[in-house]
Formats: C-alpha cells, sequence, structure tokens
C-alpha cells in the first residue's frame, strides 16, 4: 500500500509534552491512532519515543538540589513507567501488543550485543508486537548518553533495516533561515549532494536534549545508508499517513536516499565512532583511491600514521593527508602489528573493504 514494508518513527519529547511538562495525553493517544492504523495496513513499526524525563519530571518533589545526571535518572525512573503504561492502554484498545526496549550507547557498542538486540526486535516484529524503544536514561552517565533519541532512532533504523525514519518534532521540517522569519521556506526535499549546515539554527528544544543541527546530521548519515528520512511536526493532524501517501498539504522536508543501500556491517560500523579506539592517517595517494567508486581496502602501503592502541576487530577512525577524518572503518590488526605495516607493499588489507565506512564528501 506504501511502498516500503518497515518504518521506524521517532516522536520527540516536544511532541507528547504541554508547555507546562505534563503529558499530553490527546496527543499521545492521537499518534498511537495513527501508528495502529499504518499497522492494519501492514507495516512493521519500530517506535522510538522520548518523554520519559519530561513525563516524570512533573510527577515528584524534589527533596534538595540534584545535578543532572542524578535527575535524569529520577525522572526517567518514574516517566517511563508512566509512559509506557499509557502506551499499553492506547494500543491494547486497538488490539495491538506492545514492549518496552530500553537500551544504552554501550549496550551496541559490540557486534554482539548489537545483534542481540536486533534479534529481539525482531522477535517482536515478527509476532506483530511493536517495539516501543527508549534510552535508560536510569543507568546512563553523561559520557555515555546518545546525543539524544535522534540519535539512537538513526541507530536502530540502520540496525533493522527500516526503509524510512520519520522524525517527528514541535517543527515542519528544516527551514532555509531562521523559522521566525517570515521569508523563510522549508526545504522540501534534501540531496545529500549538498551541505545545508549554513541554512540550520543550533538552538536546542525545550524538554529534548538535541536540536535541527542534530536531526539534520543523523538524517544525513541514515538517508546515506539508503534510507528515506522524513522531519516533519508530530502535532499536524494525522501527520504519519499523510506523509506516507506523499501529500504535498504537509510540511516536511525529505532526504532523498543513497540509491545504494549499505550491508548491516557497514551500517553499524557507521552509527559507532563513540566507540572508536584509535586512528590511522593515510596519504593523499589513498584517499584518492578509496574516493573511486570502485571497491576498495585500506592497504598498508597508504599509511603514514597509526594513533592510540586497538586490537584487532575494534573500531577505528580514518584520517586523510589534510587531517580530516573521512572515515570508519574495523581492523583486522591490533595497532602494534599496524605500526609494523605502515607503508609496507604486498600485505593484506589493515581494513578490508566490507568493513569500512567512508564519507568522502569533504
Amino acid at each position: 500500500m506504501y511502498g516500503i514494508k518497515r518504518l521506524a518513527i521517532k516522536i520527540g519529547s516536544n511532541v507528547l509534552t504541554r508547555a507546562d511538562g505534563t503529558l499530553d495525553v490527546t496527543r499521545m493517544s492521537s499518534l498511537v491512532d495513527q501508528i495502529a492504523f499504518l499497522h492494519r495496513n501492514g507495516l512493521e513499526i519500530i517506535l522510538i519515543s522520548s518523554g520519559a524525563v519530561a513525563s516524570g519530571r512533573n510527577e515528584i518533589k524534589v527533596k534538595g538540589r540534584l545535578d543532572d545526571v542524578s535527575a535524569r535518572q529520577l525522572y526517567a525512573a518514574v516517566g517511563q513507567a508512566k509512559l509506557m503504561n499509557r502506551y499499553y492502554d492506547f494500543f491494547k484498545a486497538h488490539g495491538i501488543a506492545c514492549g518496552q526496549v530500553l537500551t544504552t550507547k554501550e549496550s551496541l557498542g559490540t557486534r554482539r550485543h548489537y545483534l542481540n538486540q536486533k534479534n529481539c526486535v525482531n522477535v517482536m516484529l515478527e509476532n506483530k508486537v511493536i517495539p516501543i524503544m527508549n534510552e535508560n536514561d536510569t543507568i546512563a552517565v553523561t559520557e555515555l548518553m546518545f546525543t539524544d533519541n535522534d540519535e539512537l532512532s538513526g541507530m536502530i533504523a540502520a540496525m533493522m533495516d527500516a526503509e524510512m525514519l520519520i522524525l517527528l518534532s514541535n517543527v515542519d521540517g528544516i527551514y532555509n533561515g531562521s523559522p521566525g522569519d517570515s521569508t523563510a521556506e522549508i526545504i522540501r526535499e534534501i540531496d545529500l549532494s549538498n551541505d545545508i549546515t549554513a541554512c540550520i539554527q543550533t538552538g536546542k528544544s525545550t524538554f529534548g536534549r538535541g536540536g535541527m543541527l542534530t536531526k539534520y546530521r543523523i538524517a544525513r548519515k541514515v538517508a546515506g545508508e539508503g534510507i528515506e528520512v522524513i522531519i516533519a511536526n508530530g502535532k499536524t493532524e494525522a501527520v504519519l499517513p499523510r506523509l506516507l501517501e506523499k501529500n504535498q498539504d504537509v510540511l516536511c522536508s525529505r532526504f532523498i536516499p543513497s540509491p545504494k543501500v549499505s550491508s548491516g556491517i557497514k551500517k553499524w560500523i557507521a552509527h559507532s565512532e563513540s566507540f572508536a579506539k584509535g586512528e590511522i592517517h593515510i596519504n593523499a595517494d589513498a584517499a584518492k583511491v578509496l574516493s573511486d567508486e570502485k571497491a576498495t581496502s585500506l592497504l598498508p602501503v597508504g599509511i603514514v600514521a597509526v594513533k592510540g592502541v586497538f586490537e584487532k576487530d575494534d573500531i577505528v577512525r580514518i584520517y586523510d593527508d589534510k587531517l580530516r577524518q573521512i572515515g570508519l572503518g574495523k581492523v583486522s590488526y591490533d595497532s602494534v602489528k599496524a605500526r609494523e605495516l605502515i607503508g609496507k607493499k604486498g600485505n593484506k588489507p589493515v581494513i578490508h573493504y566490507d568493513y569500512l565506512c567512508l564519507d568522502l564528501r569533504q
């Protein structure tokens, strides 16, 4: 009916909360109605939902002063239960089962844990259960947190091989100027060949942790993996079915996906930058070869420096001769052996093409 089978939907905190920070039950019910409609029409849906912290903040009176991490842990513990109870009741009214999946950035850091998470969600989808995913703020600490649920949703969409990711916020999309400027217009289609970072406001939302710049960067990365991404206003009437019907009356920003869909392992590597253990620096000739459309591995002859300490199969960052990060890869050697091989010919790849994820649009 819609030309896709699997859809990831991220609902931001500002969509689910009122101005006073309380949960907007009416809006939540409307979105569940829309998701249930899509579910009945054959779509597999993965829901990434914010709102736990904002929901819990209004439920309890805190004694004394809490630091930011402790406050998030407390509010999330109370708010997540409240949020899931609401989702459970709303989906049950449609005869649909839903289930909670809490995760952390650290738990997706190894390939084994990543695949365990993927298997869990696949089992739910196979049994017509809607997974409702969120970061586990009760145990996450600052350095291990996702930037926000936009980052989490990008990783989940890639992990689950979704064909589309919809990011619902309290704005209609990305404007070509300040949203408050009457002359600014929504950028309806965004091509990966054009970088529009300069157009984007850097402010953050009221209850969320991220902002439009984060959404843009995540959307661009996910679209580069062959997944269509849409940024739209979650408070627009019947926004989800209208977006899938490509109703032109709905304001939104659509990222045109790369025609080449990345493999599962490359998707994991693309979203693993925060787990990188070291750096590999290459010369201009190697950078030129890697930028060619022909599949190419990174050979020792093109390496000029190895930095940091890493083991075989760890993720490392790749830098070109101008010290620009151009990609990530899973290494075939530890850092000691990699240093021994610098500049040498006739050896196995330090990073095989199958485990090389590049972004050469610099």
